[in-house]
């Protein structure tokens, strides 16, 4: 197989991740003959894939009906003998679209699709998820399906592929680096966060879960890691509740997968997640879980086998479960080592690489580029 990835994203978060995880994945384990990845020119995914010697195509980008981007995805695609278009973002999906229809475009269409979100409430919207080019809609979760159900008419087109992690990258050694940059003492607990600053995340009830600790006496440091939209009325909630100086709001950060291991838990809010990834990181650093009972999270997490599942948007029951997992070694035993073993049997490269390999191989299978190979 000879695979493009696209994507028109300029940040960085799991979804690009995920792409490198993937490229890496298949060329470690001779899944294509060759891939690349199309992107926008000096993107964080750029910059990092270029970094790591992958084969990286930069392209100018000006918006999601960018006919020039258009156009290039498909000379590049013939250029590179191309069999299948792999798509990572809603910009990349509108121009993968417009390149078979107003340039040839001639290679089926895979879109990946990791957001909870109603796709029907417009109709260009709604028209591009159903256009016959595109021949499978690969999910990251079971809710990301059932939404996408209410706008995609042939739901044979659905499947689930789950979200992906790099055990390797991550470790469970306690470096320290959190403790020595912000002066946290050995016999303090970091309670964490990392997400970005959205309303997905619902930052506010993990502010609000804060308030509730620290009233009640844990002798803990609370760290977020992250940026975005509503970090400034995060803060102004946290100042409001009193909370201010025991929160470091860290920023975004580079280094998640050495200051990781660092937590002692980690506090996850997220009203609408697909997924996760972070959790998934979290049980390659072993470290222990409570998490809202929203969107995908459940498929990531196992209730009370690998971490506590909460009510939405409820800061006492958060509060509850810290405080009972925080006075439970037993029990922090019991969800990392159980956590780590679900991660190793579901979510590693190896078998979410395979995973997505062959949905596209079937895709390919299907919908064959009819053009001369080397021409």
């Amino acid at each position: 197989m000879r695979l493009i990835q696209v994507t028109a994203s300029r940040g960085w978060r799991g979804h690009e991740q995920k792409i490198i995880y993937l490229y890496e994945a298949f060329r470690d384990f001779g899944y294509v003959e060759d891939q690349w990845i199309v992107c926008v020119k000096d993107s964080e995914i750029y910059k990092i894939a270029q970094s790591k010697g992958m084969q990286i195509i930069g392209l100018e980008f000006n918006g999601e009906y960018d006919l020039k981007f258009a156009k290039s995805l498909k000379h590049i695609a013939d250029d590179k003998n191309a069999d299948v278009i792999f798509i990572h973002n809603s910009e990349s999906h509108t121009i993968s679209v417009l390149s078979a229809l107003l340039y040839g475009l001639k290679q089926p269409l895979v879109l990946c699709r990791t957001l909870i979100k109603r796709v029907d409430t417009n109709f260009l919207r709604k028209w591009k998820y159903n256009y016959k080019g595109i021949k499978k809609i690969i999910c990251v979760s079971h809710p990301v399906v059932n939404v996408l159900k209410y706008a995609v008419k042939d739901h044979s087109r659905l499947c689930v592929v789950g979200s992906v992690t790099d055990i390797n990258k991550f470790k469970y050694s306690d470096t320290g680096i959190l403790r020595k940059e912000f002066n946290i003492p050995e016999d303090v607990k970091i309670i964490g966060n990392i997400a970005a600053y959205t309303g997905m995340k619902d930052l506010f009830t993990w502010v609000r879960t804060v308030a509730v600790l620290v009233k009640r006496g844990i002798k803990a440091k609370y760290i977020i890691i992250g940026d975005g939209p509503q970090e400034q009325e995060i803060k102004d909630l946290a100042r409001e509740l009193g909370v201010f100086d025991e929160i470091i709001f860290a920023g975004f950060r580079k280094d998640i997968p050495q200051v990781l291991p660092e937590f002692d838990l980690f506090l996850f809010t997220s009203n609408n997640e697909p997924t996760g990834g972070v959790l998934l990181e979290s049980y390659a650093c072993k470290v222990p879980i409570v998490a809202a009972n929203a969107g995908g999270i459940p498929e990531v997490v196992v209730p009370n086998e690998t971490g506590f599942l909460v009510e939405v948007g409820n800061p006492e029951s958060f509060a509850d479960k810290v405080e009972e997992l925080l006075n439970n070694k037993e029990l922090q035993k019991k969800f990392t080592e159980n956590g780590y073993e679900f991660l190793k049997n579901n979510f590693t490269k190896e078998i979410i690489a395979k995973k997505m390999i062959d949905e596209l191989q079937e895709v390919v299978n299907q919908n064959p580029v009819k053009n001369e190979k080397g021409k």
